[in-house]
């Protein structure tokens, strides 16, 4: 496979290494598979060009990497778009919205155009949405990003629920070490096994979602409407949760709380208000030594089981490992 791996100023240098790095190791394993006691029959193999707008780019660490131009990407099989290292969302969105990316965005329009695979992580996902290749697809990005994501491309059906998203020949992958994900998962598209070989060398763990890593308070913050009712739930944990009530409360319409939560957190209250319980059970069950009857009450549980189900289901981990048994 050829893989154009695009870069540009300020360009995420840990997305960028990573990409590079899970496919050079792919490269290696796959010849070396034999050696290893491992049986990969005809391992695939990944040719790796860098390109970009400029012969030589600065990353946002300030490191400069050599390109070739954008032109070697029009025959590339998979186009890759690392992440911008920018966290300030205004900026961000100036950035992918502005001048300086439109060589970039042309790009992967061209590429879409023509057919070819297109695969991103973290805030490179948004390159892709202003370019326009991912309406009425699916897709994830980096959490805490989640609401501007959604209010600026409300055609891109945005998917929290796993940590890689392949929909229509594009791959999304979610926050910033998401890189890993993503190469990972372009690697297990063609051969499951040696997928599975570069994971353990480079000892890295499957990870299907970003939930276990979400701060439903911070995404909170984006609006005033949900910010005030995460307030409002947070002291009355331990209480049964009445969602008109709460509206009622903190002086909104009962529609109006349920889309704000939906337009902001993507969403429903309950679901909300469940990773919220599910979130403080977490830090109980991390920093005390109360029994999970006691930590169930304290969340609104009357069963204990009820809490050790969700746990589960919302963080992949059991009690006792979230205890650091």
């Amino acid at each position: 496979m050829k893989v154009a791996v695009l870069v540009y100023e300020g360009v995420f240098d840990s997305g960028l290494a990573a990409i590079l790095d899970v496919l050079d190791s792919a490269n290696a394993m796959g010849e070396e598979a034999d050696v290893m006691g491992e049986e990969i029959v005809e391992p695939p193999s990944w040719h790796v060009t860098t390109v970009g707008p400029q012969p030589q780019v600065r990353t946002g660490a300030g490191h400069l990497v050599t390109a070739e131009p954008l032109a070697h990407a029009d025959a590339a099989d998979l186009l890759l778009v690392p992440a911008l290292a920018e966290r300030r969302p205004a900026a961000l969105l100036d950035h992918v919205g502005g001048d300086q990316s439109l060589p970039v965005r042309n790009l992967i329009a061209r590429t879409r155009e023509r057919g070819a695979a297109i695969a991103s992580a973290c805030t490179g996902t948004f390159l892709l949405a202003e370019a326009g290749v991912l309406d009425g697809l699916r897709a994830t990005t980096t959490w805490w990003l989640a609401p501007i994501f959604r209010g600026r491309y409300p055609a891109v059906q945005l998917d929290q629920s796993r940590m890689v998203i392949a929909s229509g020949g594009v791959t999304t992958a979610g926050a910033a070490f998401g890189h890993v994900d993503l190469a990972l998962a372009i690697v297990r598209a063609s051969s499951p096994a040696l997928a599975d070989l570069v994971a353990r060398y480079l000892v890295v763990d499957e990870r299907p979602s970003q939930s276990t890593y979400t701060i439903p308070s911070a995404l909170a913050q984006n609006d005033p409407t949900v910010a005030d009712f995460e307030r409002w739930v947070r002291e009355r944990l331990s209480e049964p949760i009445s969602i008109p009530d709460a509206a009622k409360a903190i002086g909104v319409s009962n529609r109006t709380l349920q889309r704000s939560i939906r337009r902001t957190m993507g969403t429903s209250p309950i679901r909300f208000v469940q990773d919220l319980r599910i979130q403080q059970a977490s830090h109980l069950l991390r920093t005390t030594e109360l029994p999970l009857e006691a930590i169930a009450r304290r969340v609104g549980y009357e069963h204990p089981n009820t809490l050790r189900v969700l746990l589960r289901e919302r963080t992949g981990k059991t009690t006792l490992a979230l205890r650091g048994v």
